[in-house]
C-alpha cells in the first residue's frame, strides 16, 4: 500500500475508523469501479478502500433525480444491486428505506441524464429506461448480454450500457495515456471486449480482463487493465531474500524458466542482468520458512535445491536440482517444488521466518525400564510390555484404536484393564497430516463419540483433532508413501481429486482417496478400506478370517453371514479353506470402532456398546431381524432393545425406537 504524505483523516459518514490517504486504486468499496485517478482513503485494520471522488462532500442524505419521491440515506448495503447501473454494490450506497431503492456512490455523484444525444456513439437520441430489461449492448466494441437499466433508442430498437454511451466529464478517463512499461506507443482507452486477435489478458498481471474499460495498443497487442495502469509492478526490485542483485522488470512475451520454482513462464519475468537469473512476479513473494502438512519439520526456501535424483515430497514428480524450491534442514534428501509447497491444501499461509520454533514434548510416554512405560493418557498406572501372543486376543481391546489386540504386541496396565497396541502407544501427541493444514493434537478423553473425517466411521477411541478435523488413530497414522498389500508394487499418495473416485476395494465413490501416481495405473483406495484389518476373528468360523482383495471368478458366491450374494471382484473376507466370501461390512459392522462396554448418546438416545457374542443372536427392534454384526448397540436401561446398524438408528427406523422406549416407560 502506497500512502501519500498526509496524516490520518476521519470520515465518520463513510467509515468508523481513521483512514489514510493513499494512491492505491482497485475496485473500491464505495462504487466497485476502476478509473479514478485522484487517489482515495484506506483503513488498514479493515482493508476498507474508497475513492476520494466518491466520498468528497458526501452527505448523510441526498435528493436524487432518479428517485425524487424520497430522500436517500448513505448506508452500507453489500451485495445489493444499484438500481441505476445494475452493478453489484460492494459496500456503500444511498438507500431508500421506504422503497428499497439503491444507488451506488458513482451514480449518486454522476447521475446519468434521462436523455442524451451523442452522435459519435449513435445518430439518434437515447433515453434512460426506468425499468430493468435483458438486452444486447448495441455498442460496436461491446455486444455483452446483461440485465439492467440501459439507454434505449426507440427508433432503432437498440439498447446500450450506460457506461458504453455515457461518461460524465468529471469522471472521464483520458482517451490516451503514456505508460512507463510501454514507452513505444501511447495506450488508448478501450471500451467493451478485448480485440479478437488478443488473448484477452493484461500484459502485466496476466489476468483475464474482466472490466469493460481498459487501455490497449493495437500496434503491439499490448493491453493493461485499470488496476495495472494505475498500480504497475515496480520497475526495479532489490530484495536480498529473493536474490543478491537488483532485479529488473521485463514486460515482454518471452518464454523462460523461473529460477525460484523451476516452472516455465511465458511473459514478464524479473531478470538479473548480472547472472541470468529470472523469476515470476508471483514468486517474488514466496515465503522463506514454512510448515507443510506433508512433513514433520519446517522447510525453507532455497535458490538451488542441489539434491540429485530427488522427487517432490508433495506431488512425487521429479525435481530438477538446479532450480529453487523448499528443503528440510534436518532431512537432507527431502525437497518440495515451490508451487507444491505453497498450495492451499498443503500450506497454512503462515510465514515463519523470525518466529521461534515451538519446543514441546510430543513423546507419548516416559520410559520407566526396558519393559515398562508411563503413557500420558494413563498417568495413574504404569504399562508393561507384552510380546505378541500365540492365541488370538479377542476380548482384549486397545483403548486407542478400539480394535482387538489380536496377535499384536501390546502394553497392558499393571493394575487395571487399560491396554494399548505397541503402535498405538507410540503415536505422537502432535503430528502433521496431509488432510489438514494445521498440526493435529492427540485427544484421549472424549465426552461421547466422533465421526472420523477420513473414513466417516463412528469411534470413541483416541483421535487426532484440530477444529472440525477429527481423525481416529488408524486414519491419523496413515502417512505418505502409504504401502498397502492390495497394491504392493506401487505406493499410494493423497492427491486431492477434482472429482470423486471409485475405490478399488469397495466400489464406492469418494473424494478422500489414496492414489497410485504411476502412469496408467488407476488405483484408488478410500480410507475405510485402507484401514480394514488384514486378519479378523468372527463367530462364523473358528479360525481367523483373512482379507482377500477380490478375484476373477465365475458363478455365484454367497456370504455366510447375511446369506446374500457377494461380488468376488470386490474385497471380502475368507476363511482358512477359502471356501467363503464374506462381505467386509458383514464381518465388521458399523460399530467396529466403538469400545464394547462404553456408552454413547446418538440421536438423543443413550446406548451401551455391546458384543454380539451370545449363543442366540439378539433381535433388532428397528429392522426386525437378528443382529448379525459383531458389535451392536443396546438402548441404555432396557433389557432387550438392540440396534444393529446405523441405518437402524437413523431416519426411517427412529420413530420405532422412540415408540418402543415410550411403551416401556413406567406410568407416572
Amino acid at each position: 500500500m502506497e500512502y501519500e504524505e498526509y496524516e490520518e483523516v476521519s470520515l465518520p459518514l463513510i467509515h468508523e475508523h481513521l483512514m489514510m490517504p493513499c494512491n492505491y486504486l482497485t475496485r473500491a468499496d464505495c462504487c466497485g469501479r476502476f478509473g479514478f485517478t485522484s487517489g482515495g482513503y484506506y483503513c488498514e485494520s479493515c482493508s476498507f478502500l474508497v475513492h476520494r471522488k466518491c466520498v468528497e462532500d458526501s452527505s448523510e442524505y441526498i435528493e436524487h433525480p432518479s428517485h425524487s419521491v424520497h430522500p436517500l440515506k448513505l448506508q452500507s448495503k453489500p451485495d445489493h444491486i444499484c438500481d441505476i447501473c445494475d452493478k453489484r454494490i460492494v459496500d456503500l450506497c444511498y438507500h431508500c428505506e421506504i422503497c428499497d431503492f439503491n444507488v451506488d456512490l458513482y451514480c449518486a455523484k454522476y447521475p446519468p441524464p434521462k436523455v442524451i444525444d451523442i452522435s459519435e456513439t449513435h445518430h439518434h437520441k437515447l433515453t434512460l429506461l426506468k425499468k430493468g430489461i435483458k438486452f444486447d449492448c448495441g455498442a460496436s466494441k461491446c455486444g455483452e448480454v446483461m440485465y439492467g437499466f440501459p439507454y434505449k433508442c426507440h427508433e432503432c430498437d437498440l439498447a446500450f450500457h450506460v457506461d458504453c454511451v455515457w461518461n460524465p466529464p468529471e469522471a472521464k478517463n483520458p482517451s490516451e495515456v503514456n505508460h512507463s512499461h510501454h514507452p513505444l506507443h501511447p495506450l488508448k482507452l478501450h471500451i467493451g471486449q478485448p480485440p479478437d486477435y488478443s488473448d484477452g489478458k493484461c500484459r502485466l498481471c496476466a489476468q483475464k480482463i474482466c472490466d469493460r474499460l481498459f487501455y490497449h495498443c493495437s500496434a503491439c497487442n499490448f493491453s493493461l487493465d485499470m488496476c495495472c495502469l494505475l498500480n504497475p509492478p515496480s520497475q526495479y526490485v532489490m530484495d536480498l531474500k529473493v536474490h543478491a542483485h537488483e532485479l529488473t522488470f521485463r514486460p515482454r512475451l518471452d518464454s523462460f524458466t523461473c529460477n525460484a520454482c523451476g516452472l516455465s513462464g511465458d511473459r514478464n519475468p524479473y531478470i538479473c542482468v548480472q547472472c541470468d537469473f529470472m523469476i515470476h512476479q508471483e514468486c517474488l513473494d514466496l515465503p522463506r520458512l514454512i510448515n507443510i502438512n506433508r512433513h514433520d519439520h519446517r522447510v525453507s526456501r532455497t535458490s538451488v535445491l542441489g539434491v540429485v535424483n530427488s522427487v517432490c515430497g508433495v506431488c512425487r514428480r521429479k525435481v530438477d536440482w538446479t532450480w529453487g524450491g523448499y528443503s528440510c534442514q534436518r532431512c537432507p534428501h527431502y525437497v518440495v517444488h515451490s508451487k507444491c509447497a505453497t498450495r492451499e491444501d498443503v500450506w497454512n499461509g503462515k510465514e515463519l521466518e523470525g518466529v521461534p520454533e515451538e519446543i514441546e514434548d510430543v513423546e507419548p510416554y516416559v520410559v520407566i525400564d526396558e519393559n515398562t512405560i508411563q503413557h500420558f493418557s494413563h498417568k495413574e498406572h504404569y504399562l508393561r510390555f507384552h510380546v505378541s501372543a500365540l492365541l488370538w486376543e479377542e476380548n482384549k481391546r486397545c483403548n486407542a484404536c478400539t480394535q482387538p489386540i489380536g496377535l499384536q504386541s501390546f502394553y497392558g496396565c499393571v493394575v487395571c484393564d487399560f491396554i494399548l497396541h505397541q503402535n498405538c502407544a507410540e503415536s505422537p501427541r502432535k503430528k502433521w497430516h496431509f488432510l489438514h493444514n494445521e498440526r493435529l493434537t492427540l485427544v484421549t478423553s472424549k465426552d461421547d463419540y466422533f465421526h472420523c473425517t477420513a473414513c466417516d466411521r463412528l469411534s470413541n477411541g483416541f483421535m487426532y483433532q484440530c477444529g472440525d478435523m477429527k481423525l481416529d488413530v488408524l486414519c491419523g497414522s496413515i502417512s505418505e508413501p502409504f504401502v498397502h498389500p492390495s497394491h504392493p508394487h506401487h505406493p499410494l499418495y493423497y492427491i486431492p481429486p477434482e472429482e470423486e473416485k471409485q475405490c478399488n476395494g469397495c466400489d464406492n465413490w469418494s473424494s478422500l482417496v489414496l492414489t497410485c501416481i504411476e502412469s496408467g495405473c488407476r488405483y484408488f483406495l478410500c480410507f475405510d478400506c485402507a484401514r480394514l484389518p488384514q486378519v479378523v476373528k468372527h463367530r462364523v468360523d473358528a479360525h481367523p478370517l483373512s482379507l482377500c482383495y477380490g478375484e476373477k471368478a465365475s458363478g455365484k458366491y454367497w456370504c455366510d453371514i447375511c446369506e446374500k450374494e457377494t461380488n468376488p471382484s470386490t474385497w471380502f473376507y475368507t476363511c482358512k479353506d477359502h471356501r467363503a466370501s464374506l462381505h467386509t461390512k458383514c464381518v465388521m459392522g458399523d460399530f467396529a470402532r466403538l469400545m464394547p462396554g462404553s456408552t454413547l448418546t446418538y440421536s438423543h438416545i443413550s446406548y451401551e456398546v455391546v458384543r454380539n457374542n451370545s449363543m442366540s443372536r439378539p433381535f433388532c427392534r428397528a429392522c426386525e431381524s437378528h443382529c448379525m454384526y459383531p458389535i451392536i448397540l443396546k438402548v441404555l436401561g432396557s433389557s432387550a432393545l438392540y440396534i444393529c446398524s446405523l441405518n437402524c438408528v437413523d431416519g426411517f427406523w427412529y420413530p420405532k425406537i422412540v415408540s418402543g422406549i415410550k411403551k416401556r416407560q413406567p406410568a407416572k
